[in-house]
């Protein structure tokens, strides 16, 4: 059954009306999927996603087997010292740290943390918790990982110096209110840092962009667009571009796009720092900004 593309069509972070920005067919559920985008703000989103999310997230899903063939969840889970994640998790402890210098008594939360793996990575650095509501959470503290649900993440608010959200926003149906809920859990003047992609360099026919994965990745964000939603949610933007760490986190996407998914003796030798650097310079992915809670 293909749903309304006309359903949601005001920009849904400023609210002004948006453009046909063109359709895809999903992979995943052969349909067709209708994006908009707002020409104020320059925010594009699936205006009819799927909204069964215990289908989309499924033990297939952090399998591998399901919407997204790039993510094993479950491999990374059970095997993490064989992973190419292992350079995500380094690379946005890195990145944190320049920011909020790590020690035994931070609060650290990853907001959909996935397999809670950035947190086993940084639990000798900071008391750090991982919140996700999806199938793979019980599998993760099955793993002694301590991952939270709803209701054991309602009473924390206020108690976090950092927040995380890796790869997370661009799969929410409503920005705003995601980002009110992880400012409602910052301490004022904590940090939040995250990762998503920057539809900037793709403007001229986004809908081309591989990133935009119909069923899931339903939400779509230049920097302009996330630091006005940030500013409207509590926070102050500030665009900090590349910092220590985001070469790790370039190498990873490198190596998951080429379907490279364990870790090989090989990789040391590619030039990181300059392609890091290079693929920046082209893609802008540092270009979002980080933001700070007010």
């Amino acid at each position: 059954m293909c749903g309304n593309p006309l359903r949601g069509t005001a920009c849904k972070i400023c609210g002004a009306a948006t453009q046909d920005a063109g359709s895809k067919t999903g992979e995943w559920k052969k349909r067709v999927f209708h994006l908009r985008r707002c020409p104020e703000c320059c925010f594009a989103f699936i205006s009819d996603p799927l909204t069964d999310y215990a289908a989309i997230y499924s033990a297939e899903y952090y399998a591998g087997r399901g919407v997204d063939p790039l993510v094993d969840y479950v491999f990374e889970l059970e095997c993490p010292g064989e992973t190419i994640r292992v350079n995500e998790w380094r690379g946005v402890r890195q990145a944190v740290d320049s920011l909020v210098k790590l020690h035994s008594h931070t609060n650290w939360l990853d907001f959909g943390c996935g397999n809670g793996g950035l947190v086993r990575y940084c639990r000798g650095d900071c008391r750090i918790v991982g919140f996700e509501t999806g199938w793979i959470s019980n599998e993760s503290r099955e793993h002694g990982i301590p991952v939270l649900g709803e209701e054991e993440l309602a009473p924390l608010a206020g108690t976090f110096d950092i927040v995380t959200a890796i790869e997370v926003l661009e799969h929410v149906e409503d920005p705003l209110e995601v980002l009110r809920s992880i400012r409602r859990l910052l301490k004022p003047g904590g940090l939040f840092f995250y990762t998503t992609g920057n539809a900037r360099p793709h403007r001229k026919n986004l809908i081309k962009w591989p990133y935009v994965l119909p069923e899931t990745h339903i939400s779509i964000f230049e920097p302009e667009s996330l630091s006005r939603a940030l500013s409207a949610t509590g926070f102050r933007p500030e665009f900090r571009g590349y910092l220590p760490g985001h070469t790790d986190i370039i190498r990873f996407k490198v190596l998951k796009n080429l379907r490279l998914f364990k870790r090989a003796a090989w990789h040391e030798a590619v030039p990181w720092k300059l392609l890091g650097r290079a693929i920046d310079w082209r893609l802008k992915i540092t270009g979002h900004p980080i933001a700070w809670a007010v």
